[in-house]
């Protein structure tokens, strides 16, 4: 199954376009060195559990680790686990055995104790784990190298939100999990030394870290340790990480305008690094309370947006985007136009109009929270005010910093539509909108049906049709928009080796030539 291409360009030359994560030959690396990875900002927490943001995600898999993970060819794979669990005939019991020998940064061994204490705290705390909790009975260790899983009825989804970075399920020692965390404890290849607000997190390499065997293989197979540091520097100003770059103050920079594409090619200290297509830009809808919780007032925002205009003045040239309505490009085994016949690039604000008094939210204020660390985002928003204004919307744009963003989209009272994107993803349910604790909050008796026949249904066979009926729902009652597919572009210096091009960049298995 085709799931995502990736291009790595260098100049003009395409040196890779797969459909999978490539691996470099560790072997063939140098040890040791520091690299400065130049990120959109300040994370607003080092708790992956309580985060879906990106940044959280990217930063934290480096110290903390999963009981699974994402092969080359976003497979679920173990990590923790010593081997895939063993599930029972009628897909209710998953029993996992743990790797021994496993050591967290504080020097104590994991234990089926640890496991199971972190699972409840996932199901507790994150947004993925409170998707799941609901199908599951129990958690409890069978001995000291066992975990035993116990569901309320089938759960297909269940590995892959077990191996997602994004509210991720990772394993904690079980006497360090306080919410909110005093000290990041994990048992991955490098551990957190110092963190300076505003300045750098560092990490150091974690000298007790058991690797798996073999070779790297995407986020799973073998992790090396190559470096001996990793600085995660933020740089919110999009134009300062791209100088940035092409000074070589930075070896990897993630997330740039692609704008700057011109720029980075033929420099001698970066060059360009293009994920194609990567995902898809967002509108999530405030379904809980205020004036998004009206199904016509969602209808009538979707009714007045154009797409394409949002998209063009957000990415410029159709080498860097597309419209597509379908929540997956083609090439997913997920693709389907199911709902999205005459509900995508519209454009009409004179017919949102009509849906706007139908609302009764004529003149009513419509805070639309954005941030312009990710600059597309703040570009749609720009182009949807001025839409949405012509529909008669009082339109109010929120621009903050993206670690406000996060904090604030948790509070229903404080913003009505937030922007956001997504990487196109291996399982549909790891898609936030799905999940009912997620900030929209979207919850009726139309997503419960269609998201529970699609989550329960084990057979790969049935469930992309069964997708196509949570698209349909998705498009009637409009807890998101999605805006179309983008490319995602960032820079990596020629000196850095084994870094693959991936959603979340990785740097275990990097090196820095001398």
């Amino acid at each position: 199954m085709k799931v995502l291409r990736r291009t790595l360009l260098a100049g003009t030359v395409a040196l890779a376009g797969v459909a999978a994560l490539s691996t470099a030959p560790a072997w063939a690396q140098a040890k040791g060195g520091v690299i400065n990875v130049a990120t959109v900002g300040e994370p607003p927490t080092l708790d992956p559990m309580v985060s879906t943001a990106d940044l959280v995600g990217i930063i934290t898999q480096h110290f903390y680790e999963t009981l699974f993970t994402f092969d080359k060819n976003w497979k679920v794979t173990p990590l923790l686990a010593e081997t895939m669990p063993d599930i029972s005939a009628d897909g209710k019991v998953y029993t996992i055995k743990l790797r021994q020998g496993v050591t967290f940064h504080d020097g104590s061994t994991m234990t089926s104790a640890d496991v199971v204490a972190s699972l409840k705290r996932w199901m507790d705390l994150a947004s993925r784990g409170k998707q799941a909790a609901g199908f599951i009975a129990g958690v409890e260790a069978v001995d000291g190298a066992t975990v035993k899983l116990t569901l309320k009825e089938p759960y297909a989804p269940l590995l892959a939100l077990l191996a997602f970075n994004n509210a991720a399920a990772v394993i904690m020692p079980a006497g360090k999990m306080e919410n909110p965390l005093k000290e990041p404890v994990g048992t991955g290849p490098y551990k957190l030394k110092e963190r300076k607000a505003d300045q750098y997190i560092q990490l150091v390499r974690h000298d007790g870290y058991k690797s798996r065997a073999g070779e790297p293989d995407g986020y799973g197979g073998a992790r090396k340790q190559l470096l001996d540091e990793i600085r995660f520097v933020p740089v919110p100003d999009p134009n300062t990480r791209v100088e940035g770059a092409i000074s070589g103050q930075y070896d990897y920079v993630d997330a740039l305008p692609v704008e700057a594409f011109p720029r980075l090619q033929n420099q001698k200290a970066t060059q360009p690094v293009m994920l194609k297509p990567f995902g898809w830009p967002v509108f999530v809808m405030n379904t809980k309370q205020g004036i998004m919780s009206n199904l016509d007032a969602r209808l009538a925002v979707r009714t007045a947006l154009s797409e394409e205009d949002m998209l063009t003045a957000a990415f410029g040239s159709k080498d860097f985007f597309a419209l597509n309505a379908a929540y997956f490009p083609k090439g997913y085994v997920w693709n389907t136009d199911a709902g999205t016949e005459g509900a995508y690039n519209i454009a009409d604000p004179e017919k949102a109009k009509g849906l706007l008094k139908k609302a009764g939210s004529e003149g009513k204020p419509l805070r639309i929270l954005t941030s312009r660390q990710y600059e597309f985002h703040y570009k749609m928003a720009q182009v949807a005010a001025e839409y949405l204004k012509q529909a008669g919307f009082a339109v109010e744009l929120m621009v903050v910093d993206w670690a406000t963003l996060t904090q604030r989209r948790t509070d229903p009272a404080l913003w009505d539509i937030y922007i956001t994107h997504s990487p196109f993803l291996p399982e549909p349910a790891l898609t936030g909108i799905l999940s009912e604790a997620s900030p929209g909050w979207w919850s009726t008796p139309g997503r419960k049906k269609a998201v529970d026949a699609f989550n329960s249904e084990p057979d790969p066979s049935k469930r992309p049709a069964l997708w196509a009926e949570v698209q349909k729902v998705i498009y009637a009652e409009v807890p998101a928009i999605k805006i179309g597919d983008f490319n995602a572009l960032s820079a990596q210096a020629p000196k850095v080796t084994g870094v693959d091009p991936a959603p979340w960049p990785y740097f275990w298995n990097a090196s820095v030539s001398k």
